[in-house]
């Protein structure tokens, strides 16, 4: 045989074998691709899926947050739902947005701070806070404040120095441009200082609210110190609290003791208290009207 045709048949034959791989790759690459494409549109479903199921659960978890609370056995409890991370409330024909901190009892909003916003929104005609000079011990995040704002006093809303920075700007982010009273935040332990922080020569006020300030802590005889000292004759008090231990059933016969108090309303657990100190029966006794 000749060996140039022999030469000429192998290179032949490797150029075909070449072809027939070249061919079986891009076969292979082309299977790859759809297997790719295949994988690549499951995964897309499979997202697709969860996409749907994760708006589902977003859906309910925003028709749950945004739903007003029905509570049937609790008439006082406020229109409120979540909103971006806050509490949003309807009191005063307004809404208010609430931020709260969760590592602080003070930054929290209570039971009876609802009830209490619920007493004085319903009940103007007994207590008119309109020009009122008030005075809130315990604001926490400044609720109650903010609504007697809305009803027209003039509030010093007060806390301890780390709850500060979170009350003014719940203060002023639900307050600024709709009324023309500017609540104010003020640091206030409670205890013999106030005497100091607090003159009575320069300070004083018609009303002082307070709600769910008895609670586990060792500051009752403070509080009570600091309740006698603003609660001067011609202040009114204002007291709502739920009661969770024995502690703040001694409490509220201290409360009773140190004060001329009327039960003005009780809502499910909470209590709301009204009291004048006793200097006014008495001054009221030996000084008569006319």
């Amino acid at each position: 045989m000749d060996p140039l045709c022999t030469s000429h048949q192998e290179e032949e034959k490797t150029e075909i074998m070449k072809e027939e791989k070249e061919t079986e790759d891009e076969k292979k690459d082309e299977e790859d691709e759809n297997d790719d494409d295949d994988e690549e549109d499951e995964e897309e479903e499979d997202n697709s899926e969860t996409t749907v199921i994760d708006g589902e659960e977003e859906s309910d978890d925003k028709a749950k947050g945004t739903e007003p609370q029905q509570q049937k056995d609790q008439a006082w409890a406020p229109t409120t739902y979540s909103k971006f991370g806050k509490e949003v409330f309807c009191y005063v024909g307004e809404e208010i947005s609430i931020f709260e901190a969760l590592d602080s009892y003070g930054a929290v909003i209570w039971p009876a701070a609802l009830a209490l916003c619920h007493y004085l929104e319903t009940n103007v005609e007994q207590l008119n806070l309109v020009d009122k000079a008030v005075l809130e011990l315990g604001a926490g995040p400044g609720l109650v404040s903010i609504v007697a704002t809305l009803l027209g006093a003039w509030v010093t809303a007060t806390d301890l120095p780390e709850i500060i920075g979170n009350l003014r700007a719940n203060l002023l982010r639900n307050t600024r441009g709709r009324w023309r009273n500017t609540p104010q935040a003020a640091a206030l332990s409670w205890g013999p200082d106030v005497e100091r922080i607090y003159p009575r020569s320069v300070y004083r006020y018609d009303y002082v609210l307070a709600a769910d300030v008895v609670y586990h802590h060792d500051y009752l005889d403070e509080l009570l110190f600091t309740m006698t000292y603003f609660c001067r004759p011609g202040t009114t008090l204002i007291w709502a609290n739920k009661v969770r231990f024995p502690t703040d059933l001694v409490f509220t016969e201290d409360f009773k003791n140190t004060f001329n108090t009327t039960l003005l309303a009780e809502m499910g657990e909470v209590k709301i208290f009204k009291a004048t100190c006793r200097e006014t029966e008495e001054h009221l006794q030996h000084h008569p009207a006319g």
